[in-house]
């Protein structure tokens, strides 16, 4: 049986009921992180933890004094060993605006909420076949403050990701207003070209990823170079690879754009560093 964490109450998964009046649910008025189980435990903590509270703030949601860091560590551990999740799995974090108002809120008091399921893999996989990709075109990102942060109002991620089932492909990636492509539905997006890595600054209005942050610094630190800088549709042509990252998958490479066909020797080496990395780092090795 699986668990969740309802602002400080624990109760079965199937017997939680949404609050009347959410303002996540009524307004997306929210943010969450979703971090990746390894061997029973939740990874890459503080990365989450410092965007989280960033976004909350941003937001104007006031954080309580008790809300922090360690006390979500603990309620998550929790979950993870009521819901005997002792290998793989992925949590879901929220921190949301109290209940009331409209669009103006009473309050701007946090409530939390966290669920846990299992997952088979206990370590990142790559995928075996490469993902089919396009740029989509109805809807545009606009880059505000609240770009980098994982809020609750995704419609144009969810039209992209529904288009691109219609349409038999596995993922669209989004463009911003300039026309450059910042993202995927669901990831960061990196190309390698000549052996370099390059992907999208945060000025151009991508999610400030967690897992792309940790690509970058293993890529660094096993001197593979990485430039932040605009990607064109062009640059994907020209491109030798295109992976994308995200907190639950690690890497996914793509097979091919259009035309245009991938390999993922890159990528592969980089999946092999990060689960490298997360072996020595939890004792899992």
């Amino acid at each position: 049986m699986l668990y969740v964490n309802n602002n400080g109450k624990v109760l079965p998964r199937e017997s939680y009921n949404l609050q009347a009046g959410s303002r996540a649910f009524l307004y997306g008025d929210g943010v969450f992180e979703s971090i990746r189980i390894f061997g029973g435990k939740p990874i890459n903590l503080d990365i989450h933890f410092k965007r989280l509270f960033k976004g909350a703030e941003a937001l104007c949601i006031t954080i309580p004094d008790y809300l922090h860091g360690e006390f979500l560590t603990e309620k998550m551990l929790e979950l993870i060993a009521l819901s005997q999740i002792t290998t793989g799995g992925r949590c879901r974090v929220s921190v949301d605006r109290t209940a009331g108002g409209t669009y103006r809120p009473e309050k701007n008091d946090a409530v939390f909420f966290i669920e846990v399921m299992p997952l088979e893999e206990n370590e990142f996989i790559l995928n075996y076949k490469g993902l089919e990709v396009d740029i989509y075109k109805p809807l545009k990102l606009t880059k505000t403050f609240l770009s980098p942060f994982k809020t609750k109002n995704g419609l144009v991620k969810v039209m992209a990701a529904v288009h691109a089932a219609e349409q038999g492909l596995d993922d669209f990636l989004l463009t911003n207003e300039q026309g450059n492509i910042i993202e995927s539905s669901n990831s960061n997006l990196f190309i390698v070209s000549n052996g370099v890595l390059y992907t999208p600054g945060l000025e151009e209005g991508c999610i400030g990823g967690t897992m792309r942050m940790l690509v970058i610094n293993i890529a660094v630190q096993n001197n593979i170079r990485v430039y932040e800088c605009p990607i064109l549709p062009h640059n994907l042509l020209s491109a030798d690879e295109i992976f994308l990252t995200n907190a639950i998958s690690g890497i996914r490479w793509v097979g091919g754009y259009r035309t245009k066909r991938y390999m993922n020797v890159t990528s592969r080496r980089l999946m092999m560093l990060l689960n490298a990395y997360w072996n020595k780092e939890l004792g899992l090795g």
